[in-house]
């Protein structure tokens, strides 16, 4: 294992930050960490990297229970959503120069370049890339002494869609080729999608959610219908057989808990008759967002607050 993390807990300046945070990854997994702002997801990273140290709970980085913090240091590579450089340095000397805190470079600047695309700007100032690329050399900053741990904090930012796809394809190839783990924090739910085999959610320090992806994804057996809403009846009240999931403007998104003998045409008399009017209906598909809602505490009760 590469991070045994088990009912982690953290309280700072008698705050308590973490509760029960739960992290489990295998070399060659990406892991997509997730959770709103403030959940704890920076915190736990923390932990991770030896910054703080856990009031309770078990920890093991590398199949070791007490490390050599300096040591399995060596061994985890770091991107930061800001990443800091030397700018008036170009990207090629940059990268020499990092290198030597581990002893030198495994591989040429110019092949390391070339890997995220900055191939031909390598003696060129930093402080005149654009954000795209100096999110491209904080990456490669990341990766420079051949980690087998890479945690990423929003990797994509700044990037175009061709960027994001040859940054996608560059950590697939990490993790599958060189059998890298790759621990995802972000908010873009799409790169999760496409990257993460594994997903950990956590919302107000506990984790609410660590399993694969497809188990996430898995169909309720409930039909899920999106309703486009043209009157929506004070004080919103629902037919018992019908849970709001969540709501993006005019358009209503249902789980429905269709009672033996009652067919789906009669669920939406039930709903009219409840005050509701809507001119368009579709079958809706599980997603990722609407699972992490639910998760991360937007229910239906809080949807109706928000719109009332």
């Amino acid at each position: 294992m590469l991070i045994d993390a088990n009912n982690l807990a953290l309280t700072l300046s008698g705050q308590s930050i973490l509760a029960d945070v739960n992290l489990h990854m295998k070399k060659g997994d990406v892991y997509g960490l997730l959770g709103p702002n403030g959940a704890g997801k920076s915190t736990t990273i923390a932990l991770l990297l030896g910054l703080y140290q856990a009031d309770r709970g078990e920890l093991q980085l590398f199949n070791q229970q007490s490390p050599d913090l300096a040591a399995i240091r060596r061994r985890i590579g770091v991107m930061p959503e800001f990443a800091g450089f030397y700018e008036w340095m170009n990207a090629r000397d940059y990268l020499i120069w990092y290198a030597g805190f581990y002893g030198g470079m495994q591989t040429t600047p110019d092949t390391l370049l070339q890997r995220v695309g900055l191939s031909t700007v390598g003696n060129k100032p930093i402080k005149q890339f654009s954000r795209g690329m100096t999110q491209r050399l904080a990456l490669e900053r990341a990766l420079v002494h051949g980690p087998e741990l890479l945690i990423l904090d929003e990797p994509t930012n700044g990037l175009d869609p061709r960027g994001r796809r040859e940054i996608h394809d560059l950590l697939i190839d990490l993790a599958e080729q060189e059998h890298v783990g790759i621990l995802l924090c972000t908010h873009l739910l799409d790169d999760v999608e496409r990257l993460c085999s594994r997903i950990g959610i956590i919302d107000g320090g506990r984790s609410v959610f660590e399993d694969s992806l497809e188990d996430l994804l898995q169909d309720t057996g409930k039909p899920r219908y999106r309703l486009h809403m043209t009157s929506v009846p004070e004080g919103h009240p629902l037919p018992p057989e019908i849970r709001l999931i969540n709501k993006e403007g005019s358009w209503w998104n249902f789980e429905i808990d269709l009672p033996t003998a009652m067919d789906i045409g009669r669920v939406w008399i039930n709903l009219l008759e409840h005050g509701w009017s809507f001119d368009e209906v579709g079958v809706k598909k599980n997603t990722l967002e609407d699972h992490y809602l639910s998760l991360t505490g937007v229910s239906a009760a809080t949807l109706r607050e928000k719109v009332a």
